[in-house]
């Protein structure tokens, strides 16, 4: 059984998106070597989301938009305080809110050494709390 594990460094253009990640992840298991297994993509971040879905740019729209009714900027929550262990005021509620919707991680199988995704699946990267570096991990496991 092989373990093979690569940290991403993403960057998003905007204060809130979704960015395809499908390729690079795809390419992470042709070059890993493992033939079949699974593959795990993982959030290093908990104002991020992973999440999988058709790639077009109206889905996209549909899932940001819903995303801010769901968890609108300019409601009131719990997290708008000062917090000691950071130094800072927590703003960034919204974006915790958004991440638990879409989720944290994505998992498909790896068969002929090809990544096993459906026909309109696309992985995503989704940014919900400014323009800040940030990383995903790609992790593959199998023989």
């Amino acid at each position: 059984m092989q373990f093979k594990l690569k940290e991403v460094p993403i960057c998003a253009d905007l204060e809130y998106e979704m960015i395809q990640i499908t390729q690079s992840v795809r390419d992470f298991v042709e070059e890993s070597g493992i033939a079949n297994g699974i593959v795990y993509v993982i959030t290093e971040h908990t104002t991020t989301g992973i999440t999988v879905n058709e790639s077009l740019s109206c889905v996209e729209k549909d899932i940001m938009e819903k995303l801010d009714q769901l968890a609108p900027d300019n409601d009131t929550y719990h997290h708008n305080h000062y917090l000691p262990t950071y130094g800072t005021i927590g703003g960034n509620a919204p974006g915790h809110l958004k991440s638990l919707l879409t989720g944290n991680h994505c998992v498909f199988p790896i068969m002929g050494g090809k990544l096993k995704l459906g026909h309109a699946a696309d992985i995503y990267f989704c940014e919900y709390d400014g323009i800040k570096n940030r990383k995903y991990m790609i992790y593959a496991m199998g023989e």
